[in-house]
């Protein structure tokens, strides 16, 4: 009577080594997160999750991953821009330094303004597409989804399901989260956060 949700963040991507804004800058996974994705790949083959369908963001680092783990189980993946990390505009490959000199952190930003004033998603933007996400996967129907995305992301679809709008969940490296949500009531179970057992 539940649909179970695996949100996994992908691998160390080169923008993390760059030490750059992330968002929208389609940086692909290094050799560690490479290595990551295998080795998680490996643990679900000795331990089967019983993923019926694998849904990833667009995004090279995420797409990558779940190639990586999908294919290790034999499964395809469906990749959809709903999943594709918070677009950050103009902030995209920028180093952090630099962008904050250039697009300081305003005091206050409404939810329905852009990130910064040449551009980037709004916070009810966000939200919108996160609900699409998360429609997109309910009606493709399983018991058990593997959803590849981003943490900025995975934590707009978390707070969707739990209704913790000013929460943080944390998600390192190929660290993933379960949820179960109930098919007869707005119930919302999350079983784990940033859980690694592949590292």
């Amino acid at each position: 009577m539940t649909l179970r949700l695996t949100l996994l963040r992908h691998g160390r991507s080169r923008a993390d080594d760059e030490n750059v804004h992330e968002g929208h800058y389609d940086s692909p996974l290094t050799d560690v997160g490479r290595a990551q994705a295998r080795a998680l790949a490996a643990h679900w083959q000795a331990h089967p999750p019983g993923f019926g369908r694998v849904y990833a963001s667009t995004l090279v680092r995420a797409h990558e991953t779940a190639t990586i783990v999908a294919g290790a189980l034999g499964l395809p993946v469906t990749p959809t821009p709903l999943l594709m990390e918070w677009d950050n505009g103009p902030l995209a490959g920028l180093p952090h330094e630099e962008a904050l000199e250039r697009y300081p952190i305003p005091e206050f930003r409404h939810d329905l303004s852009p990130l910064t004033r040449d551009g980037g998603e709004s916070q009810a933007a966000i939200r919108a597409r996160a609900l699409l996400a998360l429609e997109l996967i309910w009606q493709g129907g399983g018991e058990h989804a593997l959803v590849v995305s981003h943490g900025g992301f995975l934590n707009s679809m978390l707070r969707e399901l739990t209704g913790a709008h000013r929460g943080w969940f944390r998600f390192g490296d190929t660290a993933f989260a379960t949820v179960e949500l109930s098919w007869t009531s707005h119930t919302a179970l999350v079983t784990g956060v940033n859980l690694t057992p592949h590292l």
